[in-house]
């Protein structure tokens, strides 16, 4: 009887840690994700999911070029084939685009044929509205389960998570969004907000776009650099980073 419990318990804790590993940003499990460099690094990448937006992707622009940084997005397809321009000027202005899907769903319980056509829309979209591009990848909510990656990766792609997270999605505040960032960033991150929503384009980003504009003076202050995601890989595995990622 207290076998059979034990093993109940065991199977229900791998379940559940499974279950962590296939949401969790830093999580290894399932394949290798670049989640930043080595903690303390004075380099910090910011990216944004769930785009091009409008207005607000055009305003986080704005904030970028103030503060003279580039940033990484990773892009819906959907809203690349309804604003091409929008991803087209993050492109001139010498931000990295990314895939993310074309329809953003949760591609943990998508089967195969699904998550490769997921890539590959979101691939033509991205390529019709502002060429060659990188092969960088982030999946929707972070979902991934081995097939996925492997997918990712036979098809050309890089899988990139994050290792500090504003929670911008529902912010109530600019300052919530701060706090969240802040309180965990300890150098070498890739940190995750948004300038898009996946449910409806248009979404409001005010938050996002005034706490990056805060984070970015912050940090600078600090002596941080703010670097492209292909750029704090190109350090990460020590090579030079391709001219189009």
């Amino acid at each position: 009887m207290l076998g059979a419990v034990l093993t109940t318990a065991a199977a229900a804790a791998a379940v559940t840690t499974a279950g962590y590993q296939s949401l969790a940003p830093s999580g290894q499990w399932y394949g290798r994700t670049f989640t930043g460099l080595g903690r303390g690094s004075k380099q910090l990448a910011f990216t944004y999911d769930d785009g091009p937006n409008d207005p607000h992707t055009l305003r986080l622009l704005e904030v970028l070029a103030k503060r003279n940084v580039r940033a990484t997005f990773f892009l819906i397809g959907r809203y690349v084939r309804q604003r091409p321009d929008i991803a087209g000027e993050l492109v001139r202005a010498g931000h990295v685009v990314g895939n993310h899907t074309f329809s953003h769903p949760l591609l943990i319980f998508q089967p195969a044929a699904h998550i490769r056509e997921q890539l590959a829309q979101c691939e033509r979209a991205l390529t019709d509205a502002v060429g060659e591009h990188s092969n960088l990848f982030r999946p929707p909510f972070g979902g991934r389960r081995p097939a996925v990656l492997r997918i990712a990766r036979r098809t050309g792609f890089e899988p990139v998570m994050w290792s500090v997270t504003g929670y911008d999605w529902n912010a109530p505040s600019v300052e919530h969004i701060e706090r969240k960032v802040t309180n965990r960033v300890r150098g070498g991150d890739v940190i995750l907000l948004h300038d898009g929503g996946h449910r409806v384009f248009g979404e409001d980003r005010s938050h996002t776009v005034i706490a990056t504009d805060r984070l970015i003076a912050r940090y600078k202050y600090e002596g941080y650099e703010f670097v492209t995601v292909p750029e704090m890989m190109a350090k990460a595995f020590n090579r030079q980073p391709s001219a189009i990622s």
